[in-house]
């Protein structure tokens, strides 16, 4: 008897009551001093690694959230449950580098400003920490 793999996304994030006290306290000018960093790191070819490395870390920097990660479960033959992370699959590299050239590097920085903006009203917040999540995506198409 063969069982199909149910996949299950999972965030590893302190609660909520946490994130909102990290953002007030640290995550609102920490999360700005990160993307000035980041954004010079972006200006020379040798620092543009080191500068999307830093961006994609930005969700935690502002509000220790994680990226969701996807995990399989399967059932062995013996009936054991055995749990293995699936990563996603990835658009081609080239595609992706024509994408951060032609649009990401400007889009992700006017994306992560308005982010930041909504971060600073109650009624925004959690449509400004959804918007941080995404900037993997937007700088880059990462999945």
């Amino acid at each position: 008897m063969s069982y199909e793999p149910v996949v299950v996304e999972t965030r590893r994030n302190p609660g909520c009551l946490i994130q909102l006290l990290w953002f007030a306290f640290i995550g609102w000018w920490l999360g700005q001093a990160w993307m000035i960093v980041a954004w010079l790191f972006m200006i020379s070819i040798l620092g543009i690694p080191i500068g999307i490395v830093m961006l994609n870390m930005l969700p935690k920097v502002i509000a220790l959230r994680e990226p969701a990660r996807e995990v399989a479960v399967y059932r062995r033959a013996d009936g054991t449950l055995v749990k293995s992370e699936v990563e996603p699959r990835q658009l081609p590299f080239l595609l992706r580098a024509l994408y951060f050239i032609l649009i990401g590097w400007w889009f992700s920085a006017l994306w992560m400003e308005v982010a930041y903006l909504l971060c600073a009203t109650i009624i925004g917040l959690p449509l400004g920490f959804w918007m941080f999540d995404r900037i993997p995506a937007v700088l880059t198409l990462r999945q």
